[in-house]
């Protein structure tokens, strides 16, 4: 495995964790909206207007960031898949380094 497809897997539990950020704002938000739904004025349907309109666009790019953290998932499933296939010994060496870590560090406590 390389040392990219280690960062660029750190970096898409960041970004999912900003997607589920995201889509909890825009829900809040999207409570807020329906909420002042009866408040009168023309201001305030301007800025109920706008609100709205920038809840839409935030959206479509949420989706469109989640389904590219999909893909890349996907991605580097594959990638690692590949090694795995590529260079079994190794796979199996790094594992059993991996289990031996976790091993220790379990009997530690």
């Amino acid at each position: 495995m390389s040392k990219n497809i280690l960062t660029d897997s750190m970096n898409e539990v960041t970004k999912a964790e900003l997607v589920a950020e995201f889509k909890t704002v825009i829900a809040d938000a999207e409570a807020l909206i329906k909420a002042t739904a009866n408040q009168g004025g023309e201001r305030v349907d301007q800025l109920r207007s706008q609100a709205e309109a920038s809840l839409a666009s935030a959206k479509d790019k949420i989706e469109d960031l989640h389904e590219d953290l999909i893909e890349k998932g996907r991605e580097a499933v594959k990638a690692t898949d590949d090694y795995v296939q590529e260079n079994p010994w190794k796979a199996v060496g790094i594992a059993a380094g991996i289990g031996l870590v976790i091993g220790l560090l379990v009997s530690r406590r």
